[in-house]
Protein backbone atom coordinates (compact mmCIF):
# COMPACT_ATOMS: atom_id res chain seq x y z
CA UNK A 1 0.00 0.00 0.00
CA UNK A 2 1.48 3.47 -0.82
CA UNK A 3 2.07 6.04 1.69
CA UNK A 4 -0.66 8.06 0.78
CA UNK A 5 -3.10 5.16 1.15
CA UNK A 6 -2.01 4.59 4.08
CA UNK A 7 -2.33 7.81 4.93
CA UNK A 8 -6.42 7.67 3.75
CA UNK A 9 -6.94 4.53 5.94
CA UNK A 10 -5.45 6.24 9.14
CA UNK A 11 -7.74 9.06 8.50
CA UNK A 12 -10.63 7.29 7.17
CA UNK A 13 -10.33 4.55 10.25
CA UNK A 14 -10.20 8.29 12.37
CA UNK A 15 -13.34 8.89 11.49
CA UNK A 16 -14.94 5.69 11.79
CA UNK A 17 -13.35 5.06 15.39
CA UNK A 18 -12.91 8.17 17.04
CA UNK A 19 -12.89 11.69 15.88
CA UNK A 20 -12.03 13.40 13.03
CA UNK A 21 -12.37 17.31 12.02
CA UNK A 22 -11.51 19.36 8.42
CA UNK A 23 -12.53 22.90 7.11
CA UNK A 24 -15.52 22.09 5.30
CA UNK A 25 -16.23 25.62 4.38
CA UNK A 26 -19.18 25.44 1.72
CA UNK A 27 -20.91 28.62 0.00
CA UNK A 28 -23.02 30.47 2.40
CA UNK A 29 -26.12 32.73 1.19
CA UNK A 30 -28.02 34.35 3.47
CA UNK A 31 -31.86 34.96 2.45
CA UNK A 32 -33.72 37.17 4.44
CA UNK A 33 -37.07 39.27 3.74
CA UNK A 34 -41.04 38.90 4.90
CA UNK A 35 -41.45 36.70 1.88
CA UNK A 36 -38.60 34.21 2.53
CA UNK A 37 -40.23 31.51 3.43
CA UNK A 38 -42.81 31.63 0.48
CA UNK A 39 -39.66 31.48 -1.58
CA UNK A 40 -37.82 28.95 -0.19
CA UNK A 41 -40.99 26.78 -0.35
CA UNK A 42 -41.01 28.03 -4.60
CA UNK A 43 -37.66 26.89 -5.10
CA UNK A 44 -36.72 23.59 -3.42
CA UNK A 45 -38.71 20.68 -3.12
CA UNK A 46 -38.70 20.21 0.61
CA UNK A 47 -40.62 22.41 3.26
CA UNK A 48 -39.15 24.77 4.59
CA UNK A 49 -41.73 27.62 5.38
CA UNK A 50 -43.09 25.00 8.39
CA UNK A 51 -39.38 24.52 9.57
CA UNK A 52 -38.55 25.38 12.94
CA UNK A 53 -35.61 28.05 13.99
CA UNK A 54 -32.76 26.16 14.96
CA UNK A 55 -33.98 23.74 12.15
CA UNK A 56 -31.84 22.44 9.04
CA UNK A 57 -33.34 20.95 6.24
CA UNK A 58 -32.07 18.64 3.43
CA UNK A 59 -33.43 19.14 0.09
CA UNK A 60 -33.27 19.48 -3.85
CA UNK A 61 -33.52 22.30 -6.12
CA UNK A 62 -35.15 21.72 -9.78
CA UNK A 63 -34.81 23.16 -13.26
CA UNK A 64 -38.16 23.59 -14.84
CA UNK A 65 -37.84 20.22 -16.10
CA UNK A 66 -37.36 18.37 -12.75
CA UNK A 67 -33.89 17.51 -12.76
CA UNK A 68 -31.71 18.42 -9.94
CA UNK A 69 -29.64 21.62 -9.93
CA UNK A 70 -28.48 21.44 -6.31
CA UNK A 71 -28.53 19.51 -2.89
CA UNK A 72 -27.93 21.34 0.02
CA UNK A 73 -29.00 21.91 3.78
CA UNK A 74 -30.87 24.31 4.40
CA UNK A 75 -31.01 26.21 7.93
CA UNK A 76 -33.71 28.35 9.86
CA UNK A 77 -31.86 31.02 11.68
CA UNK A 78 -34.52 33.26 11.91
CA UNK A 79 -38.16 33.03 11.20
CA UNK A 80 -37.40 35.28 8.49
CA UNK A 81 -33.78 34.40 7.76
CA UNK A 82 -32.42 31.01 6.38
CA UNK A 83 -28.89 29.85 5.74
CA UNK A 84 -28.22 27.96 2.16
CA UNK A 85 -25.06 25.87 2.49
CA UNK A 86 -23.87 25.40 -1.28
CA UNK A 87 -21.32 24.60 -3.62
CA UNK A 88 -23.18 26.39 -6.45
CA UNK A 89 -23.52 29.63 -5.22
CA UNK A 90 -23.61 31.97 -8.39
CA UNK A 91 -25.67 29.87 -10.17
CA UNK A 92 -28.15 29.62 -7.29
CA UNK A 93 -28.45 33.29 -7.03
CA UNK A 94 -29.00 34.05 -10.70
CA UNK A 95 -31.65 30.87 -10.15
CA UNK A 96 -33.25 32.81 -7.24
CA UNK A 97 -32.93 36.01 -9.59
CA UNK A 98 -34.93 34.35 -12.31
CA UNK A 99 -37.84 33.51 -9.84
CA UNK A 100 -38.13 36.21 -7.31
CA UNK A 101 -40.48 38.52 -8.68
CA UNK A 102 -43.93 38.47 -6.70
CA UNK A 103 -41.57 37.96 -3.16
CA UNK A 104 -40.10 40.10 -0.98
CA UNK A 105 -36.94 38.51 -0.14
CA UNK A 106 -33.55 39.00 -0.57
CA UNK A 107 -29.93 37.15 -0.74
CA UNK A 108 -26.29 37.82 -0.16
CA UNK A 109 -23.64 36.00 -0.18
CA UNK A 110 -21.93 35.04 3.59
CA UNK A 111 -19.08 32.84 2.84
CA UNK A 112 -16.51 35.52 3.94
CA UNK A 113 -18.13 35.96 6.77
CA UNK A 114 -18.35 32.29 7.87
CA UNK A 115 -16.17 29.23 8.29
CA UNK A 116 -17.32 25.53 8.97
CA UNK A 117 -15.15 22.95 10.28
CA UNK A 118 -16.71 19.29 10.43
CA UNK A 119 -15.87 17.29 13.40
CA UNK A 120 -17.01 13.77 12.59
CA UNK A 121 -17.16 10.24 14.42
CA UNK A 122 -18.00 8.16 17.79
CA UNK A 123 -16.37 10.59 19.98
CA UNK A 124 -17.50 13.70 18.02
CA UNK A 125 -19.78 15.02 20.94
CA UNK A 126 -17.28 14.19 23.70
CA UNK A 127 -14.33 16.31 22.32
CA UNK A 128 -16.92 19.48 21.49
CA UNK A 129 -18.50 19.28 24.68
CA UNK A 130 -14.60 19.69 26.23
CA UNK A 131 -14.06 22.88 25.37
CA UNK A 132 -17.89 24.70 24.63
CA UNK A 133 -19.56 26.38 26.77
CA UNK A 134 -22.55 24.16 27.34
CA UNK A 135 -22.60 20.65 26.37
CA UNK A 136 -24.56 19.16 23.33
CA UNK A 137 -25.86 16.50 24.75
CA UNK A 138 -29.90 17.14 23.58
CA UNK A 139 -28.31 18.55 20.34
CA UNK A 140 -30.97 16.43 17.73
CA UNK A 141 -29.80 15.57 14.55
CA UNK A 142 -30.55 18.29 11.88
CA UNK A 143 -30.40 20.84 14.68
CA UNK A 144 -28.64 24.39 14.81
CA UNK A 145 -28.11 26.48 17.83
CA UNK A 146 -25.24 29.15 19.39
CA UNK A 147 -22.83 27.91 22.05
CA UNK A 148 -19.03 29.50 22.29
CA UNK A 149 -15.71 28.64 22.65
CA UNK A 150 -14.22 30.86 24.89
CA UNK A 151 -15.74 33.89 24.20
CA UNK A 152 -16.23 32.87 20.65
CA UNK A 153 -19.68 32.60 19.44
CA UNK A 154 -20.28 29.47 17.23
CA UNK A 155 -22.74 27.67 16.11
CA UNK A 156 -23.22 23.81 16.43
CA UNK A 157 -25.41 22.22 13.52
CA UNK A 158 -25.58 18.07 13.92
CA UNK A 159 -25.32 17.09 10.89
CA UNK A 160 -22.33 16.07 8.67
CA UNK A 161 -21.21 13.77 5.10
CA UNK A 162 -19.44 10.33 6.55
CA UNK A 163 -23.02 8.57 8.19
CA UNK A 164 -20.98 8.75 11.40
CA UNK A 165 -22.29 11.18 14.36
CA UNK A 166 -20.86 14.22 13.60
CA UNK A 167 -21.37 18.18 13.93
CA UNK A 168 -20.78 21.12 11.83
CA UNK A 169 -19.00 24.35 13.61
CA UNK A 170 -20.01 27.70 12.02
CA UNK A 171 -18.09 31.44 13.25
CA UNK A 172 -16.28 34.16 11.71
CA UNK A 173 -12.78 33.03 9.80
CA UNK A 174 -10.88 35.35 12.32
CA UNK A 175 -11.04 32.32 15.15
CA UNK A 176 -9.73 29.09 12.96
CA UNK A 177 -6.31 29.30 14.80
CA UNK A 178 -8.35 28.93 18.04
CA UNK A 179 -10.54 26.81 16.45
CA UNK A 180 -7.93 24.13 15.37
CA UNK A 181 -5.82 24.30 18.41
CA UNK A 182 -9.09 23.30 20.27
CA UNK A 183 -9.62 20.33 18.44
CA UNK A 184 -5.96 19.06 17.65
CA UNK A 185 -6.16 19.58 21.66
CA UNK A 186 -7.91 16.40 21.55
CA UNK A 187 -5.64 13.94 20.15
CA UNK A 188 -4.72 12.34 23.33
CA UNK A 189 -7.87 11.94 24.72
CA UNK A 190 -10.46 11.52 22.26
CA UNK A 191 -8.31 10.14 19.05
CA UNK A 192 -8.59 13.66 17.22
CA UNK A 193 -6.72 13.81 13.78
CA UNK A 194 -7.66 16.25 11.02
CA UNK A 195 -7.96 15.00 7.39
CA UNK A 196 -6.19 15.89 4.87
CA UNK A 197 -6.98 13.82 2.24
CA UNK A 198 -10.23 13.43 0.32
CA UNK A 199 -11.52 10.63 2.57
CA UNK A 200 -14.58 12.79 3.54
CA UNK A 201 -15.50 12.91 0.03
CA UNK A 202 -15.05 9.52 -1.24
CA UNK A 203 -14.79 6.67 0.53
CA UNK A 204 -16.53 7.52 4.45
CA UNK A 205 -19.50 9.23 2.31
CA UNK A 206 -19.31 6.63 0.00
CA UNK A 207 -19.49 3.53 2.19
CA UNK A 208 -22.65 5.12 4.35
CA UNK A 209 -24.93 5.26 0.47
CA UNK A 210 -24.15 9.47 0.83
CA UNK A 211 -24.15 10.76 -2.74
CA UNK A 212 -22.51 13.71 -4.58
CA UNK A 213 -24.34 16.69 -6.66
CA UNK A 214 -22.02 14.66 -9.81
CA UNK A 215 -24.49 11.59 -8.51
CA UNK A 216 -27.24 13.25 -9.20
CA UNK A 217 -26.55 15.41 -12.18
CA UNK A 218 -29.83 14.74 -14.65
CA UNK A 219 -32.19 13.38 -12.55
CA UNK A 220 -35.35 14.13 -10.95
CA UNK A 221 -35.72 13.37 -6.72
CA UNK A 222 -37.67 9.87 -7.52
CA UNK A 223 -34.90 8.67 -9.76
CA UNK A 224 -31.97 9.97 -7.14
CA UNK A 225 -33.68 8.10 -4.62
CA UNK A 226 -35.08 11.39 -3.02
CA UNK A 227 -38.50 11.37 -3.27
CA UNK A 228 -39.35 10.78 0.73
CA UNK A 229 -37.72 14.87 0.34
CA UNK A 230 -40.68 15.72 -1.78
CA UNK A 231 -43.78 17.94 -0.61
CA UNK A 232 -45.91 17.53 -2.95
CA UNK A 233 -48.30 20.31 -0.97
CA UNK A 234 -45.65 22.95 -1.91
CA UNK A 235 -45.81 24.29 -5.73
CA UNK A 236 -41.96 24.43 -6.22
CA UNK A 237 -40.33 24.75 -9.49
CA UNK A 238 -40.04 21.57 -11.55
CA UNK A 239 -43.08 20.22 -9.89
CA UNK A 240 -45.18 19.12 -12.70
CA UNK A 241 -42.07 18.10 -14.72
CA UNK A 242 -41.87 15.26 -12.26
CA UNK A 243 -45.37 14.16 -11.77
CA UNK A 244 -44.95 11.06 -13.76
CA UNK A 245 -42.04 9.92 -12.31
CA UNK A 246 -43.77 10.13 -8.89
CA UNK A 247 -47.20 8.41 -10.10
CA UNK A 248 -45.81 5.87 -12.65
CA UNK A 249 -42.09 4.98 -10.57
CA UNK A 250 -38.37 6.15 -12.16
CA UNK A 251 -37.41 4.74 -15.13
CA UNK A 252 -33.78 4.92 -13.96
CA UNK A 253 -32.31 4.63 -10.29
CA UNK A 254 -28.60 4.78 -8.29
CA UNK A 255 -27.83 1.70 -6.39
CA UNK A 256 -24.09 0.40 -5.66
CA UNK A 257 -22.04 -2.07 -7.02
CA UNK A 258 -18.78 -4.10 -5.57
CA UNK A 259 -16.07 -5.00 -7.70
CA UNK A 260 -14.21 -8.27 -5.90
CA UNK A 261 -10.37 -7.46 -7.76
CA UNK A 262 -8.53 -5.09 -5.88
CA UNK A 263 -6.49 -3.51 -8.69
CA UNK A 264 -9.10 -2.93 -11.14
CA UNK A 265 -9.35 0.60 -12.59
CA UNK A 266 -12.82 2.31 -13.19
CA UNK A 267 -13.38 5.52 -14.21
CA UNK A 268 -16.23 7.82 -13.81
CA UNK A 269 -18.61 7.62 -16.23
CA UNK A 270 -17.44 4.29 -17.91
CA UNK A 271 -20.65 2.22 -19.32
CA UNK A 272 -22.03 -0.63 -17.06
CA UNK A 273 -22.69 -3.55 -19.90
CA UNK A 274 -24.85 -6.55 -19.49
CA UNK A 275 -24.44 -9.30 -21.86
CA UNK A 276 -22.95 -6.71 -24.14
CA UNK A 277 -25.72 -4.10 -24.12
CA UNK A 278 -25.55 -1.14 -21.98
CA UNK A 279 -27.31 -1.06 -18.99
CA UNK A 280 -25.88 2.00 -16.93
CA UNK A 281 -22.96 4.39 -16.03
CA UNK A 282 -20.51 4.88 -12.82
CA UNK A 283 -21.29 7.98 -11.11
CA UNK A 284 -18.56 7.22 -8.41
CA UNK A 285 -15.86 4.63 -7.39
CA UNK A 286 -13.73 4.70 -4.48
CA UNK A 287 -11.78 2.01 -2.36
CA UNK A 288 -13.89 1.24 0.95
CA UNK A 289 -11.43 1.08 4.08
CA UNK A 290 -14.19 -0.02 6.53
CA UNK A 291 -15.72 -2.46 3.94
CA UNK A 292 -12.69 -3.57 2.65
CA UNK A 293 -13.38 -3.67 -1.40
CA UNK A 294 -13.70 -1.42 -4.18
CA UNK A 295 -17.24 0.42 -4.33
CA UNK A 296 -19.18 2.65 -6.04
CA UNK A 297 -22.05 4.00 -7.27
CA UNK A 298 -24.21 3.32 -10.81
CA UNK A 299 -27.20 4.74 -12.83
CA UNK A 300 -29.00 2.25 -14.23
CA UNK A 301 -31.78 1.73 -16.74
CA UNK A 302 -34.79 0.06 -14.39
CA UNK A 303 -35.55 -1.89 -17.17
CA UNK A 304 -32.66 -3.51 -18.61
CA UNK A 305 -31.33 -4.56 -15.13
CA UNK A 306 -31.49 -4.78 -11.58
CA UNK A 307 -29.90 -4.76 -7.80
CA UNK A 308 -27.96 -8.23 -7.81
CA UNK A 309 -27.60 -8.30 -11.52
CA UNK A 310 -23.38 -9.00 -12.56
CA UNK A 311 -22.22 -6.69 -14.70
CA UNK A 312 -19.31 -5.57 -16.92
CA UNK A 313 -17.90 -2.05 -16.50
CA UNK A 314 -14.65 -2.94 -19.92
CA UNK A 315 -13.33 -5.71 -19.25
CA UNK A 316 -13.81 -4.96 -15.10
CA UNK A 317 -16.45 -7.27 -13.27
CA UNK A 318 -19.01 -6.11 -10.65
CA UNK A 319 -21.79 -6.72 -8.63
CA UNK A 320 -25.12 -4.05 -8.69
CA UNK A 321 -25.95 -4.01 -4.97
CA UNK A 322 -27.30 -1.88 -2.18
CA UNK A 323 -25.95 1.61 -2.02
CA UNK A 324 -25.48 0.98 1.93
CA UNK A 325 -21.99 -0.81 2.31
CA UNK A 326 -21.19 -0.56 5.88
Amino acid sequence: MTKENEQKRTEHNAVREDVGYHDFTHELLEATGADVAAFMDKMFVNNLSDAEVGKGVYTTMLNEDGKIIDDLIIFRIEDNKYWLSTLYIEQMQSWFDQHKDGFEVDYKDITKETTMFAVQGPKSKDLLNSFLDEDINDLAFTRILDRKIDDVPVKVARFGFTGELGYELYFAPDHVDLIEEKLSGGKDSFGAMELNSDVFLTSLPTEKGLKLMRDYEGLDPFEAGLGWSVDWDSDFVGKEAIRDSKENGPKKSLVGFIVDDADAEVELESDITKDGEVVGKVTNYTYGYTAGKNIGFALIDNDKTKQDDQVMIGDVEATLTSDVFV
